[in-house]
């Protein structure tokens, strides 16, 4: 059996299983797929052996389609925008690793972005193929993002946040609503909103909730500290701004700026703080936190 398509520089090869369907070949099968990639980028990467089968065994225009096989191959980008930040490797061990994130740094590869994401740039430094993300947050949000690097362990932890055993603390700045009492909580029924990137509020049984607590008053400004209860998508970011108090420099909510370039000067300004939890490996109390300030 040949090699699988091997890490380059941070990036793994993306996998895709084909479904039933009436294409001749593989390519033809690419090329429907994919609108957007010319058929002579399939055709390149086929001949510098880039795109395989689950095998390993290399993939040509002739190659027939299979519906149920899997094929491996590179996601390339013509133009990726720089990331002028710099993320911080605060804690590792055998089982895992704590990053602390900058603004504007997406966590996993996804449309416009592949080289410049966190998980990219940490297995390209730390030279670690098999890290894996045990959560996210938003790519305009910094703060504290922890990995898996050890695949016999990875369920353990993972299972830490499918069941909410983690406290996550976030601090944000944010407006003064005079009508608010703090500490509060904010619980509603979060679905997919418009356009497709944003969340709403609708009725019904709530399915999130976030608690809100008063550090510091700054004039018509205030720093709050935040405990996301749950982990629904932009959940603080809508929470903050149904109370009326709307993260600076948010540009989601309460409304969709119109100008959708990164302002590299004016990041949003909201910071996941800390984790916290029981190693499910040792069993010591674990806390880390990000050395950021808003």
């Amino acid at each position: 059996m040949n090699k699988p398509l091997p890490t380059i520089e941070g990036i793994s090869p993306s996998r895709k299983w084909l479904p039933a369907g009436a294409w001749a070949t593989i390519l033809d099968y690419l090329k429907e797929q994919f609108p957007e990639v010319e058929t002579d980028v399939w055709l390149s990467r086929m001949a510098k052996g880039r795109v395989t089968d689950e095998r390993g065994n290399r993939l040509d225009a002739k190659t027939p389609y299979r519906a149920g096989a899997c094929i491996l191959y590179y996601r390339e980008l013509l133009f990726e925008k720089k990331i002028p930040f710099i993320e911080r490797v605060i804690y590792r061990d055998e089982h895992i690793l704590v990053a602390d994130k900058p603004h504007f740094l997406p966590v996993n590869p996804a449309g416009q972005f592949l080289r410049e994401t966190l998980l990219v740039r940490l297995k390209r430094s730390e030279n670690l193929d098999n890290l894996v993300p045990l959560h996210r947050i938003d790519r305009e949000t910094a703060g504290i993002v922890m990995f898996s690097l050890n695949p016999a362990t990875r369920g353990a932890y993972a299972s830490l946040f499918n069941d909410r055993k983690v406290t996550k603390v976030y601090e944000a700045l944010a407006g003064h609503n005079p009508a608010l009492c703090f500490p509060l909580s904010r619980r509603s029924r979060m679905t997919a909103g418009e356009p497709f990137f944003r969340m709403r509020e609708a009725e019904g049984e709530p399915n999130s909730e976030t608690r809100v607590e008063l550090i510091e008053r700054k004039t018509d400004i205030n720093l709050y500290r935040l405990n996301a209860l749950t982990g629904k998508k932009h959940q603080i970011r809508l929470h903050l701004s149904a109370l009326g108090i709307p993260i600076i420099n948010d540009k989601f909510y309460p409304k969709v700026c119109p100008n959708g370039e990164d302002d590299f000067l004016n990041p949003l300004k909201l910071l996941a703080k800390s984790i916290a939890f029981a190693d499910p490996i040792s069993g010591r109390e674990r806390c880390f936190e990000s050395d950021r300030k808003l």
